[in-house]
């Protein structure tokens, strides 16, 4: 007989599991991180929209979008016996949204700040692979966080020599 707190137990790792691969985003079986980072889109236009002189709400969104994402990727993981499953895409969204935070909004910076995104998490350069490393959840989500940061930094740089205009 199921006791009150297995059948708990079983709903907080599908509901883990269903944030983690995205609202099931990451099932997509052809590029499953862009699949994921594709669902990360509409909500990072709602973050850049935010008014300017509100960084602190973008910052209480993408600072609990990264807890959560620690979270669910840390207790999806183990259900796909992997360390990182493809299926796992919770750190691409995370990860996306640092890379729009605090930019202008608007289209060119998304689809900038996605592409630039993509190739810093698929090309991982250092701290990337070193950030993978760390234990559970952690280590699933921070390359893509610095990944993140990567592109973030990347679109300002283009922004300061007038190369981009967001």
């Amino acid at each position: 007989m199921q006791t009150e707190r297995e059948g708990g137990g079983r709903d907080v790792d599908a509901l883990a599991t269903w944030l983690a691969t995205g609202l099931g985003s990451g099932f997509s079986p052809v590029a499953p991180g862009t699949a994921g980072t594709l669902v990360a889109v509409p909500p990072a236009f709602l973050l850049t929209v935010l008014p300017a002189n509100r960084p602190l709400v973008q910052a209480a969104v993408v600072g609990l979008t990264i807890a959560m994402s620690i979270w669910s990727a840390g207790v999806a993981a183990p259900g796909f016996g992997r360390k990182d499953p493809p299926q796992i895409v919770v750190d691409e969204i995370a990860g996306y949204l640092v890379a729009v935070a605090f930019l202008p909004a608007g289209w060119v910076t998304l689809a900038a700040a996605f592409a630039l995104f993509r190739l810093f998490d698929i090309t991982k350069p250092p701290p990337c692979r070193w950030a993978e490393g760390l234990p559970g959840g952690l280590g699933i989500v921070a390359d893509d966080l610095v990944a993140g940061l990567y592109a973030n930094l990347v679109l300002r740089i283009l922004c300061v020599f007038g190369v981009l205009s967001l």
